[in-house]
Parts: C-alpha cells; structure tokens; sequence
C-alpha cells in the first residue's frame, strides 16, 4: 500500500502552491491564505479583470516553456483544477 500525499495547499486564483512568503496581504496587510502574493495584494486581485481562460493560457504557457510539462498534460490540469479554485468558482461571490 501506497502512502498517500498530502494534498497542497493553492493560490485560489492561480493554482500555484503557497508557502509561507508566498501569502497575499488583506486591505489592513494581515496574510492572506486563500491566495498567493502575486494575484491579490492590499486586498484586491492584482489582475481584477482576467478571465479564468486568460489565467489558464498563462498558467498551461508557464507549465509547457519553464517547466517543461507536456502541453496535454499541462491542457488536463488547468483545466480539472481552476474550476475548483475559489476565485473562477462560478457560485463565488469574491
């Protein structure tokens, strides 16, 4: 039997995993864990106009050139993820 991973915890915007440095900051500059420095900061998205599709072609662009991911595979996890992330979740109010 195989030990089974923990699941990680993720930007709710862009997917990226978030580690301590990575949290954004809430209008008063308290951490924000539900998202990741770069796509909300002083509590507003960064980018409040960007499509969830506009994210996924960023994201699927960053996987396949700097990460070498294959473009299937990278077409596969954007697609499966994002919808379940808070911020593209169709019945969020954020």
């Amino acid at each position: 039997m195989t030990e089974q991973q923990p699941l990680k915890v993720r930007c709710q915007s862009c997917g990226v995993p978030l580690d301590d440095w990575f949290y954004a900051t809430n209008e008063d500059n308290s951490e924000n864990r539900d998202y990741c420095r770069f796509c909300y900061a002083k509590g507003v998205f960064v980018e409040p106009d960007l499509t969830m599709d506009q994210m996924i072609q960023r994201n699927m662009e960053f996987m396949t050139v700097k990460l070498k991911i294959d473009e299937t595979k990278s077409r596969e996890f954007s697609y499966a993820l994002y919808p379940t992330l808070k911020r593209w979740k169709k019945d969020s109010l954020d």
